[in-house]
C-alpha cells in the first residue's frame, strides 16, 4: 500500500510533506517498507516543533537523531522501485488521525505524528525513544510548551494529558503512576494472595477481552465475594504468562479514585486528571488495561462530573479497554444514570462461593496468614470459619467473612502468645475492679453499701487464688512453648544450612549437619513437644483451632460459644427434651418438629428447600408461637433468630408488596422487603407467619415459591435463599373443633383436614412438610406452665435481691383461676399478674420488702397470703 491510498484530505500540508519525506528516506536507503522510525528520523531532523518538544523533555535532539540513524542502518536493503507503508506505519497514522479527531476534527499535524511515534509499544522507534528517556505522556506535555519538572512557557496552555499542578505543588510523572496502581507489578512482587477457583469467571474475562467490539468485562456481584481477587488473579496470570498471546506483556492499572479526587478544588480539575489518565492509556497503544474498582462511583449525585462521559467516549471509540467491578445495586444505578457507559461493558455475574469453595479459598490463602501471624492454622479451623461465617455472619459475603474470621482468630492466638491470655486478663482486671469498688465503699455504712462490700470481698476471696494458680500455669506453659518454637527455628535454620552445604559441595559440613546437628535438634524438639503435651497446655498454644474461631464469632455476635461448639448429634438427639422445657403439653407437636429437623440436618431432604415447613393448628394460647421461639433458640442459639410476620398486617393487597419491597420508583423502594431483607440478614433463622387465615391471597402465591424453590427475588432483583430457614405458619382454623372434639386422634385429624381444604388452596397445603395439631391444655399442663411463669417472676425480682417461694396450694389455686380451655395459657398469665405481681409491687412501694428477703406465697381461706421468710 502506498501513500496515495491515504485520506490526504485529513492531513495538513506539513504532515503530508513529512510523510512523503519519510518515504523518500526509505527509498534512499533502499528499505522495502516505510517504518515509523523513518518518520521519527525526519521529524527530529527537519521539524522545529518536534525538536523543541524533545528539548523541553530535557533531551538533546541530536542524541535522538544519532540513535535513529544507527537503527535505520540496521534495516534490510533491497533493490525495489518504491517503498510501501508498513503495517506499523499504517497503525501509527491511524493513531495520529485519532488524536486529531479528539481535538475537534482538526487536520493531522506534526504534533499528532510525533505523538503517534511515541505511542509505539515495540519496534525500533520505541527503542530509540526509550533509550533517550522519552515517553508518550512526556511528549504530550512538552508539545504544549510545558517543561518537564519546571513551569510552562509563557502563553502556553497545558493539554489534557499533561502533568500539572495538583493541590499544593507541582506533580510530575506518569498519570498512570500518579492516579493508579500497577497490579501486574504488584503481583510480580508477590503482594497478592493466591486465588483458588474462579476459573470460569477468568475464562469469561479472557473471552470478553478477545472480542472485537464491546471488549470490556464488568464483574457484577455482592461486596466481599472476591471480584477484585479475580482481577488480581488475571494480573498474576499475565506475570506468569499463563494467558493467550494477545495479553502477553499487558499491564493492569487500577484507577485510584481517591487520588483522583484529592486536592481537586477548581471546577474542571478532576476532568483534566481523568483525561490525563485516559490519554496515558491511549498512549500505551493497547498495552494497558484500565481497572475501575468502583464503576458505580462514577454515576450519581456525588460522582465526579464528566468522568463517566470521558470514559464512555474512550471506550466507545475503541481507544482503550477497561475492566470494571460493581455490585448489583451499582449496576442498576449505572444502567439508569449513564446508559452510554453501561453499554460499553459486558456484565459477568459473580456468585458467592459454596461452602466447599470457600474452604478451598481459605486453604489457598492460609499460608500467608501463618507467615504474617507466626502461628499454625489447623484445617478444621478453616472449615469452622467457613461454616460459622455462613451461619452467623450473614452481613458479609463468603469468602471475605470467613477470611476475616481466620485473620482475627490467628491474631487472637498471636496476642495470647505474646501477652497475658484473655481468660487470665479478664480475671485479673475483675479483681482490680473489685478492689477499687471495695475502697470506694469503705466509708459508707448503710445496709446496701455494707452488703455490697461483703459481696465484693467474697468475690475477691474466690478470684485471687484462682488468678494466682492460672498465672503460674500460664508461665509454665509459655516456657515450654517457647522452647518448642526455639527448637523449630533451629531445625529450619539447620536444614537450610544443610541444603546450602550440599549445593556448595561442602561434603564435610553437610555430613556434620546431617548426622550430628539435625538428629540432635530433632531429638530436643521431640522431647520439648512431649513435655508440652504431657503438661496438657490449655492456656497457651500456637495453633488456631475451631474453638478459637468460635470465640471470635462469639465476640462478634454475642452467641454463646458453648452452644455453638456443642456436639451436633447429641444436641439433636436431645431435641424433644430441650423443647419440652419451654413448651408444655404438646408432645406430639414437639416430636413432629424434631423429626423433620433431624431429617434436614442429616441431609435427607431437598437442599434447595427450607429445613422444614410446618402449619401449626390449634386454639389460641396453647403454645404455637412459643414453640417457634423455642425452636429458634434451639437451632440457631438465639431467640432473635425468629422473624415474626403477623398476617393481620398483610390483609390488603397493597400491603403484600411490603414483603418483597416497594417497586422501583416508589419512595421506599431502596429499603427492601420485610421478608427478603430479614432472610438476607439472617439466612439461618425461623420465619413465623402468624395467623395465616388472615393473609391476603397474594401472600400464598409468594409462599408457594418459598416452599417449593427455597428462594425469593425482591423488588430490587436480589435473591433471598430460604434453604437454611424453618418456615412455621400458625392458624386458628379449626380451633373450635379441637376444643369440642371428644373422639380419637384420627377422627380429629380427618376433621381438621376437611377444615383446611375449605380454608386454604390445595397447592399450598401440598407443599407443607407437616401439619401439626396442638392439643388443648389440661389443668396438669397448666401446672407445668405455672412453674415456668414463677421462674420468670423470680428473675424479675432478682435485681432487688428478693426471693419468692410459692406453696403447692397456691399453685393449685392459680391453675384453678387461670383454667379456661378456650383461651389456653393466656388467662393464667393474667391471674399471676393480678394475684401475685400487683400485691408484691404495692408492698415494695411501701417498703415492706428489703434486699435479702424471701416472699412466701401461700393460700388461706381461698386467698393468697404474702409473708417474709
Amino acid at each position: 500500500m502506498s501513500t496515495l491510498t491515504l485520506r490526504l484530505e485529513a492531513y495538513g500540508k506539513d504532515a503530508r510533506q513529512i510523510i512523503a519525506s519519510a518515504q523518500s528516506l526509505a527509498d534512499e536507503r533502499k528499505n522495502p517498507e516505510v517504518e515509523p522510525l523513518h518518520l521519527l528520523y525526519r521529524l527530529v531532523e527537519r521539524e522545529e516543533t518536534a525538536q523543541q518538544a524533545i528539548r523541553r523533555a530535557g533531551v538533546d535532539p541530536t542524541d535522538v537523531l544519532v540513535e535513529a540513524e544507527a537503527a535505520v542502518r540496521r534495516f534490510p536493503h533491497v533493490d525495489a522501485a518504491v517503498a510501501y507503508l508498513s503495517p506499523r506505519m499504517l497503525d501509527l497514522l491511524g493513531r495520529a488521525e485519532g488524536e486529531a479527531a479528539r481535538q475537534g476534527g482538526k487536520p493531522v499535524s506534526i504534533e499528532h505524528l510525533l505523538l503517534g511515534c511515541a505511542q509505539e509499544t515495540e519496534g525500533p522507534a520505541r527503542k530509540v525513544l526509550s533509550s533517550c528517556g522519552i515517553s508518550a505522556p512526556v511528549l504530550r506535555a512538552t508539545l504544549s510548551g510545558q517543561e518537564v519538572g519546571g513551569e510552562p512557557s509563557a502563553g502556553s496552555r497545558p493539554p489534557a494529558g499533561s502533568t500539572r499542578n495538583h493541590g499544593a505543588g507541582a506533580t510530575e510523572g506518569d498519570p498512570l503512576e500518579e492516579y493508579g496502581q500497577d497490579l501486574t507489578r504488584m503481583s510480580s512482587q508477590g503482594r497478592f494472595d493466591p486465588t483458588v477457583g474462579r476459573d470460569a469467571e477468568l475464562r469469561r474475562i479472557l473471552q470478553v477481552l478477545a472480542r472485537r467490539r464491546e471488549n470490556n468485562p464488568l464483574l457484577v456481584g455482592e461486596a466481599g465475594i472476591g471480584k477484585t481477587a479475580i482481577v488480581q488473579a488475571l494480573a498474576s496470570r499475565i506475570v506468569t504468562g499463563d494467558i493467550p498471546k494477545m495479553l502477553l506483556g499487558k499491564r493492569i492499572i487500577a484507577l485510584d479514585m481517591g487520588s483522583m479526587v484529592a486536592g481537586a478544588k477548581l471546577r474542571g480539575q478532576l476532568e483534566e486528571r481523568m483525561r490525563a489518565v485516559l490519554d496515558a492509556v491511549r498512549d500505551s497503544a493497547g498495552q494497558v488495561l484500565l481497572f475501575v474498582p468502583g464503576l458505580g462511583a462514577l454515576v450519581g449525585d456525588r460522582a465526579p462530573a464528566g468522568a463517566a462521559d470521558l470514559l464512555a467516549t474512550g471506550l466507545g471509540r475503541g481507544e482503550l479497554r477497561a475492566i470494571g467491578v460493581c455490585t448489583p445495586d451499582e449496576m442498576r444505578k449505572l444502567t439508569d444514570g449513564n446508559s452510554a457507559l453501561s453499554r460499553r461493558f459486558v456484565a459477568i455475574p459473580v456468585e458467592a462461593p459454596t461452602l466447599d469453595e470457600a474452604v478451598g479459598v481459605l486453604r489457598g490463602v492460609v499460608g500467608r496468614f501463618e507467615i504474617d501471624h507466626g502461628v499454625r492454622i489447623a484445617d478444621p479451623a478453616l472449615v469452622a470459619a467457613a461454616s460459622f461465617a455462613r451461619r452467623y455472619v450473614p452481613g458479609v459475603q463468603l469468602p471475605k467473612s470467613a477470611i476475616d474470621l481466620i485473620d482475627e482468630a490467628a491474631a487472637r492466638v498471636r496476642v495470647e502468645m505474646e501477652s497475658v491470655p484473655a481468660e487470665l486478663d479478664v480475671l485479673e482486671r475483675r479483681i482490680e475492679a473489685v478492689e477499687i469498688q471495695r475502697k470506694s465503699l469503705e466509708d459508707d455504712h448503710d445496709s446496701d453499701s455494707v452488703h455490697t462490700r461483703e459481696q465484693l470481698a467474697a468475690e475477691a476471696e474466690k478470684l485471687v487464688p484462682r488468678a494466682r494458680e492460672m498465672r503460674a500455669r500460664w508461665e509454665q506453659e509459655l516456657a515450654l512453648l517457647s522452647e518448642v518454637r526455639r527448637h523449630k527455628e533451629e531445625l529450619v535454620a539447620a536444614q537450610r544450612e544443610h541444603e546450602q552445604a550440599r549445593a556448595g559441595e561442602d561434603h564435610s559440613r553437610a555430613g556434620e549437619l546431617r548426622f550430628g546437628t539435625l538428629p540432635l535438634i530433632e531429638k530436643q524438639l521431640t522431647e520439648a513437644t512431649a513435655a508440652l503435651e504431657a503438661k496438657g497446655a490449655t492456656m497457651v498454644h500456637d495453633t488456631v483451632m475451631p474453638q478459637d474461631v468460635a470465640d471470635v464469632v462469639a465476640a462478634w455476635t454475642g452467641i454463646p460459644v458453648s452452644k455453638m461448639m456443642e456436639e451436633e448429634t447429641e444436641k439433636l438427639l436431645r431435641m424433644e427434651e430441650r423443647l419440652g422445657e419451654r413448651v408444655i403439653g404438646q408432645d406430639l407437636a414437639v416430636q413432629a418438629v424434631s423429626k423433620a429437623v433431624r431429617r434436614g440436618r442429616v441431609g435427607l431432604r431437598d437442599p434447595r428447600k427450607p429445613i422444614g415447613s410446618f402449619l401449626f393448628l390449634g386454639p389460641t394460647g396453647v403454645g404455637k408461637t412459643e414453640l417457634a421461639k423455642a425452636l429458634a433458640e434451639f437451632l440457631f442459639d438465639d431467640e432473635a433468630s425468629l422473624t415474626r410476620l403477623d398476617m393481620s398486617e398483610f390483609m390488603e393487597k397493597h400491603m403484600v408488596a411490603r414483603l418483597l419491597g416497594s417497586p422501583p420508583g416508589y419512595v421506599d423502594s431502596d429499603e427492601g422487603g420485610f421478608l427478603t431483607e430479614a432472610v438476607r440478614r439472617r439466612p439461618y433463622s425461623v420465619v413465623l407467619f402468624d395467623e395465616m387465615e388472615k393473609a391476603h391471597p397474594d401472600v400464598f402465591n409468594i409462599l408457594l415459591q418459598v416452599l417449593d424453590d427455597g428462594r425469593l427475588t425482591d423488588s430490587r432483583g436480589r435473591m433471598a435463599h430460604f434453604s437454611d430457614t424453618v418456615i412455621i405458619m400458625t392458624s386458628n382454623v379449626g380451633g373450635r373443633a379441637i376444643l369440642d372434639h371428644t373422639g380419637t386422634r384420627e377422627e380429629l385429624e380427618e376433621k381438621m383436614e376437611e377444615q383446611l381444604r375449605k380454608e386454604f388452596r390445595p397447592e399450598f397445603l401440598n407443599r407443607i412438610d407437616d401439619t401439626v395439631i396442638f392439643n388443648q391444655l389440661t389443668k396438669d399442663n397448666l401446672r407445668g406452665i405455672v412453674d415456668i411463669q414463677l421462674k420468670q417472676l423470680a428473675r424479675l425480682l432478682g435485681h432487688r435481691r428478693v426471693g419468692v417461694e410459692v406453696s403447692d396450694a397456691a399453685k393449685t389455686q392459680l391453675v384453678e383461676l387461670g383454667y379456661e380451655p378456650a383461651f389456653g395459657a393466656r388467662p393464667l398469665k393474667r391471674v399471676i399478674l393480678k394475684s401475685l405481681q400487683d400485691p408484691m409491687a404495692e408492698e415494695m412501694l411501701r417498703g415492706g420488702y428489703a434486699a435479702g428477703d424471701t416472699i412466701r406465697v401461700d393460700l388461706r381461706d381461698g386467698k393468697f397470703t404474702f409473708e417474709k421468710a
